[in-house]
């Protein structure tokens, strides 16, 4: 049997869902709100996604605030020196890095694509910096198209624990999880697992006796078989 056969992938949806107190109808009307702010500046929400790796998302807002006030276009931020660009986000991890890769962006997506975005996953990905999750973030929650299922840490290892998926690496788990979840799911898997992998399914110490899914999870059942 492969992992997740057999599982109610639906009903975990849903309980994860009632764990968190989600409500589709909210979830769908927050989610319009935030792609009306977002869909006006997919630019500032790319540059975002890239600078938030290994970052808070509290020091990642401050940080993109910082820069967007004093480069806020791509053309702008391609012809801005490297030095104030790794000044502005020096807040930012690895910032040295991150300010090579931002200016990159910048280059190609004004000199590429006149400025714009591109909504398309291929073209994102060619992107410096940008992997399969953040491209999978910017078509799910700026571009509204639920293409793939963005997978990061949380993700991995939620959809590891339950044993919905067996896999090492989140680019194999997106995969996998993409043949056993609905489509009409998809741009929602991201959301409940990460919300639901800091509350209960925490990475270290998860709350398994505050669990709505434990009865499906392959983790609580080992620990389970143990104590017998």
């Amino acid at each position: 049997m492969k992992p997740g056969d057999g599982k109610p992938v639906g009903k975990i949806l849903r309980l994860i869902g009632k764990d968190l107190g989600f409500s589709y109808r909210g979830w769908h009307r927050d989610r319009r709100q935030k792609w009306e702010a977002r869909r006006s500046e997919p630019f500032k929400s790319l540059i975002g996604s890239v600078l938030s790796a290994r970052n808070r998302d509290e020091r990642t807002a401050i940080t993109v605030e910082k820069l967007f006030s004093r480069y806020d276009t791509p053309e702008r931020i391609a012809n801005a020196p490297l030095g104030k660009i790794e000044s502005l986000i020096r807040s930012s991890n690895f910032y040295r890095t991150k300010a090579r890769r931002v200016k990159e962006i910048g280059r190609i997506i004004h000199e590429r694509y006149n400025g714009r975005v591109p909504d398309d996953m291929d073209r994102l990905l060619e992107l410096p910096g940008v992997g399969r999750k953040i491209a999978g973030i910017i078509m799910t929650y700026t571009f509204g198209r639920g293409v793939s299922i963005p997978v990061d840490t949380h993700v991995h290892r939620v959809a590891n624990r339950i044993g919905l998926v067996k896999t090492r690496t989140p680019e194999k788990t997106e995969q996998e999880l993409m043949k056993i979840v609905p489509r009409k799911d998809w741009i929602i898997v991201n959301e409940l697992f990460v919300s639901f992998g800091k509350k209960t399914c925490k990475p270290i110490g998860p709350r398994h006796v505050d669990c709505l899914v434990r009865d499906y999870c392959d983790c609580y059942r080992n620990l389970k078989d143990k104590a017998l």
